[in-house]
């Protein structure tokens, strides 16, 4: 039988964690700000700009909910972090090939820097050791 064993490098220090998860945090706070302000854009929406102003909105609520997973639980909820990285450099690389509309110059801006957070967060809370969980979790699953 085999156990998984945590070693001292499994886990970050205590303040770089607590910087990871604060950064987190106000991803998730800044998000759910703008998912409520979603309601008064979508209010203001013309009817074919509806269906759009409504995804980006219910997004927001979504990636709210994502950064505040990874604030609470860094290292115990796999893939996410990968998702949310994912979804935000593409959003980054989308943004600066439409950089000379509106919502290009805006995307630029709030997606690197929520990007560039979330990488950041990912490094210094070590979101790679989340996959542990399967590891450990297939472990004791075998052994049963």
């Amino acid at each position: 039988m085999t156990t998984a064993v945590a070693t001292a490098h499994s886990t970050p220090s205590g303040r770089w964690d607590l910087i990871g998860r604060s950064l987190m945090g106000l991803n998730s706070a800044v998000t759910f700000a703008v998912f409520i302000n979603g309601f008064f854009l979508m209010a203001d929406a013309s009817d074919d700009r509806m269906m759009v102003e409504g995804w980006r909105t219910f997004g927001y609520l979504v990636f709210s909910a994502m950064w505040a997973m990874l604030a609470c639980r860094p290292r115990q909820v796999p893939a996410i972090w990968e998702m949310v990285i994912f979804h935000k450099v593409a959003a980054t690389v989308l943004a600066f090939t439409v950089l000379d509309t509106t919502e290009g110059m805006q995307s630029s801006i709030t997606d690197t820097t929520v990007a560039s957070l979330t990488i950041f967060a990912y490094i210094v809370c070590r979101g790679w050791e989340s996959w542990r969980v399967l590891q450990r979790t297939d472990v004791t699953d075998k052994a049963l």
